[in-house]
């Protein structure tokens, strides 16, 4: 599917970039998700929602926003009991987004990360902190679902049916651990998602739509575009609602 194009900085010539301009990164990652919804899930979602957002989004001074090729390669380290998973880790995530937003920075106004991935969190907090300890105009912010199951299950494989419908193995989808995160992440963190999952299900995709794909999706860049432009911006780097609520991304990915 090929998705609304925003300005699409991988295919810009380079007379062509504006000096100041407002650049969305999408940040992915390469995971299991389950035995139905591809490898690249993560980075699919950003993707999208990176893009969506720069169409929606209104051209400043400097123009419309231009939209970075997607970082495919996150923090995943809890997904590595399972074939096809490729993770960075975070030490190695944070130096790759501290030197491509300095490298943006040389002629961006600001760089925005939009993250499609709950287990890169803490990278982000810690690298873009530091960036802005350093005096870049940086932030981050999630695709966020919330109350949404928390992997591979029915508010992921709906988004997917939206987004990429071809390469959903609907036949091949099966429940997974239907706790809460909250009640999952000690287990998680200390064993793995395959000890608590051999699917690598948690939850129950039972129930997707592209009907509810659609409508999650056009919630998420909703949600990406308002804290864009009011650009409230916390401690960690994370931009927040205009009302002071947050909602990080611990809901998917």
């Amino acid at each position: 599917m090929t998705e609304p194009g925003g300005g699409d900085l991988a295919r810009t010539v380079w007379p062509a970039v504006p000096d100041g301009a407002l650049v969305l990164v999408p940040i992915g990652s390469t995971e299991q998700h389950g035995p139905h919804l591809p490898l690249d899930t993560d980075s699919v979602v950003a993707r999208a929602v990176a893009r969506r957002a720069a169409d929606t989004l209104s051209g400043g001074p400097a123009g419309p926003p231009l939209v970075a090729p997607v970082l495919a390669y996150g923090a995943s380290g809890e997904h590595a009991g399972f074939p096809g998973t490729v993770s960075m880790g975070h030490e190695a995530l944070e130096a790759v987004i501290v030197e491509m937003v300095r490298s943006l920075a040389l002629w961006a106004g600001r760089v925005v990360l939009v993250n499609g991935h709950g287990g890169n969190l803490t990278t982000l907090d810690a690298a873009v902190s530091r960036l802005r300890a350093e005096g870049h105009d940086a932030a981050w912010t999630g695709c966020d679902v919330p109350g949404g199951d928390p992997h591979a299950g029915r508010t992921e494989t709906s988004v997917m049916l939206h987004l990429a419908p071809d390469t959903v193995r609907t036949d091949r989808a099966v429940a997974g651990d239907t706790r809460p995160l909250a009640v999952l992440l000690p287990d998680l963190m200390a064993r793995g998602v395959r000890a608590v999952s051999p699917s690598g299900v948690l939850g129950d995709p039972s129930g997707a739509s592209a009907a509810e794909g659609r409508r999650t999706v056009e919630s998420m860049v909703a949600a990406v575009v308002r804290r864009i432009a009011a650009h409230v911006v916390d401690g960690r780097g994370r931009l927040v609602e205009p009302s002071g609520r947050s909602h990080p991304n611990a809901a998917r990915g």
